[in-house]
């Protein structure tokens, strides 16, 4: 029947897109990107130097930013210590804020020390805090560092990775309490580097030099973000994960792409650039007004390679007597969207984009290609997230109010659907008038479906608007950090993860891994919401009368159990919406095909189904 056919095709169009989303997305994530980094040597503190064609007073060429050393052989045999070691290793001021602990090596001015203390590594609350900044010396360097580099012709001795500053005070870093740092170069040129953080994720350094000394001196600010060893990244095609900066255009380079670039420069104004990773970020904002020399680079010393991000600005020149200034701010700290910003009509999160004007600093966070309708999605998630404290609950009320939003559209898609079950006695005569004559067939059924004024095709549309509101809200639930560690109910503790319980170890009874057996162990995560997924939506196939075809049969029978398999790994946001989805829409359904006078015949399908089985045994 041309109704069950369109339903048939609906799903299975459905499920190529699943599985293709699998397949492409999914499966990548489930894979190990590469071992576990090997030991490595320290690596240099990157000097910035511009190249030998900038001239004094002259703006940097196209190549002049920050340049990364390559660290000797000697360097690379030093052994690799813990954390805790390297921090102790120089002498540092305290960071202290409300989601921010760590520390500033007073060694070379950097920051280099930074914990996110309002996040964990786990769903337990007491496990380790993230981890973003580390200092050199370390498996995995990863610091920020501002300062003056000459230009040509300039021998002054300036502070680098070597000079040990010394603190005006001895009190710690707060969102009240600057903290102020000097250095003399015992030539003439005193140094002020003034550093201030608020009470998220934003530093403001304050750079000043003074010169006392007998010739004026020519220098440029800089800014470098610096990552030693390759990062591991989730995988994700739909993620991006690297270097990435908003430079005359969104710029987005992955470790791998930067690797065979080598370098690649920009110019611009009102731009921001840093890296990324899926849920912390780590970027340079310059002033809006500022004309930077900007660089993203990867520089290969072994097996190691170092990345940075890095600006120069226009060069100053210091008179005797005078003194100069130079502004940065840095972002180090979680992808929140109300921090972070976002850029769409309505949407109440101004955060450091709009409070600092940058220029679409959004787009930090991988809203995707279609951010018009993933940005709505998460909007409507945080709104009813205030309200009740719980994103499963807003899951759940938006899933309401897209059915409410595509109500004529899916009423009007049911009602023809419940017309085509009303004329079905007519279409089956017509395979009885002309049994041989499928193009008669065809004819009449065609002038049946236009005097009834049904649309054959009616049937694909409830999947096909549900299929843009399934993936915007996979998008959602797998780039922003509100959703993760986001609990809803019972046993579901992360709302981004899949469903922890499964049948295959008897929701925890038997101490065995499904997971881990290779090729399809992925598809064994079958917990108990992708059960309840599965059944539902096995209802909603038996709210149509079972096909007289054997194959569209089975088709019907099988595919509520294959989506239930194939669901089973995806975070277990999307399969509660997916469950509640189809509950609505059964019931919707119920409601249309009562109010068109068709019987609604779910429980007499059920009901068949079971006595079939159950004669089929006896037979």
């Amino acid at each position: 029947m041309t109704d069950n056919r369109n339903t048939i095709l609906a799903v299975i169009l459905s499920g190529f897109v699943l599985i293709a989303w699998q397949y492409f997305y999914n499966m990548p994530a489930m894979e190990k990107q590469r071992a576990q980094q090997q030991a490595q040597a320290e690596l240099q503190k990157t000097t910035p130097q511009p190249t030998a064609s900038a001239t004094p007073g002259a703006t940097p060429q196209a190549g002049s930013t920050a340049q990364p050393s390559t660290p000797s052989a000697n360097q690379q045999a030093q052994p690799i210590q813990s954390r805790d070691t390297a921090i102790a290793a120089s002498p540092r001021v305290k960071i202290e804020t409300p989601r921010i602990a760590g520390s500033i090596s007073l060694k070379g001015g950097r920051i280099d020390d930074v914990a996110l203390v309002q996040f964990r590594e786990t769903v337990d609350p007491k496990s380790p805090p993230i981890i973003l900044y580390s200092p050199s010396g370390t498996a995995e360097p990863y610091y920020a560092e501002f300062g003056w580099v000459p230009a040509t012709g300039v021998t002054a001795k300036l502070p680098d990775a070597q000079t040990v500053w010394q603190q005006d005070g001895s009190g710690s870093l707060t969102p009240t309490t600057p903290v102020l740092l000097k250095w003399d170069n015992g030539e003439g040129l005193s140094f002020r580097r003034t550093i201030s953080v608020d009470d998220h994720y934003l530093f403001t350094v304050k750079d000043e030099v003074s010169n006392v000394g007998n010739a004026p001196v020519t220098l440029y600010p800089f800014a470098l973000i610096s990552r030693h060893g390759t990062p591991q990244v989730s995988g994700y095609y739909i993620l991006h994960e690297g270097l990435i900066g908003y430079l005359d255009g969104l710029q987005e380079y992955a470790y791998k792409k930067i690797d065979e670039a080598r370098t690649v420069n920009f110019k611009a104004t009102n731009g921001w650039l840093g890296m990324t990773d899926k849920y912390w970020a780590s970027a340079l904002l310059p002033d809006t007004s500022a004309q930077i020399q900007a660089r993203f680079s990867s520089n290969p010393s072994g097996n190691v390679h170092t990345y940075q991000t890095d600006y120069l600005l226009d060069p100053v020149t210091v008179a005797i007597g005078g003194s100069a200034t130079a502004n940065a701010r840095l972002f180090a700290g979680a992808k929140e969207a109300s921090v972070v910003g976002i850029n769409f009509p309505l949407a109440g999160h101004g955060g450091y984009n709009k409070e600092l004007g940058l220029n679409h600093f959004d787009l930090l966070i991988d809203w995707g290609w279609f951010y018009f309708i993933t940005k709505p999605m998460f909007l409507g998630l945080d709104f009813f997230y205030r309200f009740f404290g719980n994103f499963g609950i807003s899951i759940l009320l938006v899933t309401v109010i897209v059915k409410l939003l595509f109500f004529p559209l899916a009423n009007k898609s049911y009602a023809s659907m419940a017309k085509m079950k009303s004329v079905q006695p007519q279409l089956q005569a017509l395979k009885e008038r002309f049994p041989d004559d499928k193009v008669k067939q065809q004819q009449e059924m065609m002038e049946i479906y236009r005097k009834e004024k049904i649309n054959p095709v009616a049937g694909c549309l409830p999947v096909v608007i549900q299929i843009p509101v399934f993936f915007s809200l996979y998008k959602v639930l797998f780039v922003t950090i509100e959703m993760r560690h986001a609990p809803f109910f019972g046993w579901i503790k992360d709302l981004s993860a899949p469903d922890p319980t499964n049948l295959f170890t008897l929701f925890g009874l038997i101490p065995f891994d499904p997971t881990t057996i290779p090729v399809f162990g992925h598809y064994l995560a079958l917990g108990i919401w992708p059960i309840i997924m599965g059944i539902t939506m096995w209802f909603q196939m038996k709210l149509n009368p079972t096909p007289p075809d054997p194959t569209q049969q089975m088709i019907f029978n099988w595919m509520p159990l294959i989506f239930t398999f194939m669901l089973a790994g995806f975070p277990a946001g999307l399969v509660i919406y997916w469950a509640w989805n189809n509950t609505l829409s059964v019931l919707q359904q119920s409601y249309i095909m009562r109010r068109n006078g068709v019987k609604v015949e779910l429980f007499d399908n059920i009901r068949n189904s079971f006595k079939k089985k159950l004669t089929t045994e006896a037979t």
